[in-house]
């Protein structure tokens, strides 16, 4: 199992949740956060006065998959949350992280039992 972590463009939200559905993720979760990458933030000026916003808002998605889902996910996360054909700097950072385990709390399933949902990404490719 792996996580995958992305943080986004709070506007890239809706469309990388949509994007993901069409595929058959069905869980996620989403946290909003501040910061910056190698853009290292804003300038911006106001009233005559400048001043760098070096944390801005990003929203943060969270999937946990199967491994062999990983790469068909990540190319659907880069799709939709880049800007323009070319992408622009801010679009975001994907993380893939290992995932020793899950444990369903309600009914005590483990691995990849508990990871998934009916009509979800491996569901629908066992049943092609």
């Amino acid at each position: 199992m792996k996580k995958i972590e992305v943080f986004l463009r709070e506007e890239s939200l809706q469309d990388v949740k949509d994007a993901l559905r069409a595929i058959g993720i069905v869980g996620m979760n989403v946290h909003e956060v501040h910061g910056h990458g190698r853009q290292g933030g804003i300038k911006l000026a106001w009233r005559g006065t400048s001043y760098q916003m070096d944390l801005l808002p990003k929203m943060q998605l969270n999937v946990f998959l199967s491994d062999h889902n990983v790469e068909r996910t990540i190319q659907t996360i880069m799709k939709a949350a880049r800007t323009g054909d070319e992408g622009k700097e801010g679009d975001g950072v994907i993380f893939v992280l290992p995932a020793d385990d899950m444990i369903r709390i309600s009914t005590g399933e483990r691995g990849r039992d508990a990871l998934q949902y009916p009509g979800d990404i491996d569901d629908a490719s066992a049943q092609k």
